[in-house]
């Protein structure tokens, strides 16, 4: 284990072995931080948090701050107690600027092999499954539930308690809502692949079909002129 000047770990925090703390990382009580990782400078992970073997956290993210939860109480949001924790399985990588927020009660769970990219919100009480692939900006609302295998491109917004099943594949800039059976997806909402790329030639056309329109109602009019003139 190395941890280098300027670090803070809390007394009863664990740090594994062949670990390497780097300057000016935060451990707090009662977490631990697995064999071989690699904390890089600037992270902070909160109370109660667990990291498994060969993680890597990128500088600036934070893991375990509280959990997005309020309730309103006439014209005030009274917090509510985050008080569960983190679980980070083994071969994780977090990319920088990361926040993987605590759980209200229970675990947020980052499954075994999952690679994370910079910029990604993870919410309170989140599952992402085994070896999922989470690119840049995404953000994931509180208790959705992601299968193993998922991948989900940049910019993509996922709804609270949403579920998308193992194997499944969002585009960039797409927004899930509800469940998704395995599958790839696109737009927001998001929609199979093959009816999104059908809808948006349709949308690609709408200047021309408008144009039809026009003319189609012009065609019109001059018929019901002409039909009521034959009429007298």
């Amino acid at each position: 284990m190395t941890v280098y000047p300027l670090s803070y770990i809390c007394g009863s925090a664990e740090i594994g072995d062949n670990s390497v703390i780097f300057p000016g990382v935060y451990i707090g009580k009662g977490s631990r931080v697995g064999d071989d990782c690699l904390v890089y400078p600037g992270v902070t992970v909160m109370d109660g948090v667990e990291i498994g073997n060969r993680v890597v956290i990128h500088p600036n993210s934070v893991i375990g701050s509280d959990g997005f939860g309020y309730v309103q109480d006439g014209d005030r949001h009274h917090k509510i107690p985050q008080v569960g924790g983190v679980i980070i399985g083994d071969d994780v990588e977090i990319g920088a600027c990361v926040t993987i927020d605590r759980a209200t009660t229970g675990n947020t769970v980052i499954g075994e092999g999952t690679k994370i990219d910079n910029l990604v919100q993870i919410a309170h009480n989140v599952t992402i499954g085994r070896h999922s692939i989470i690119v840049s900006q995404v953000g994931i609302a509180g208790s959705t539930k992601i299968g193993g295998y998922v991948t989900l491109a940049g910019q993509t917004g996922v709804s609270d308690h949403s579920e998308i099943e193992s194997h499944t594949v969002v585009g960039a800039m797409s927004g899930v809502l509800g469940k998704l059976k395995r599958g790839v997806y696109l737009g927001v909402p998001v929609r199979p692949h093959r009816e999104f790329l059908r809808l948006q030639g349709l949308i690609n056309r709408l200047p021309d079909i408008v144009k039809e329109v026009k003319k189609l109602r012009q065609e019109i009019e001059v018929l019901k002129g002409e039909a009521s003139g034959s009429e007298k």
